[in-house]
């Protein structure tokens, strides 16, 4: 399990997200990361959804801070 939010945040994308991400500057990586992280704190919709299966929850945010729809 990565231990870096970077790391993580890419094994919660999906393979054609993660590799949109990977291209991207490590900066932009970062800042991705950090509102995944943020996505996954504050959306209670992912909370019940975490319960249920955390990386279900985790690969959502993922998925809604790269298309911008966190």
């Amino acid at each position: 399990m990565p231990t870096d939010d970077v790391a993580r945040f890419l094994e919660a994308l999906s393979p054609a997200h993660r590799e949109e991400v990977r291209h991207q500057p490590r900066e932009q990586q970062e800042k991705l990361a950090a509102a995944w992280e943020k996505e996954l704190r504050e959306d209670t919709d992912l909370d019940t959804l975490s319960e249920l299966s955390p990386a279900a929850a985790e690969s959502e945010a993922a998925r809604r801070v790269v298309e911008g729809r966190s």
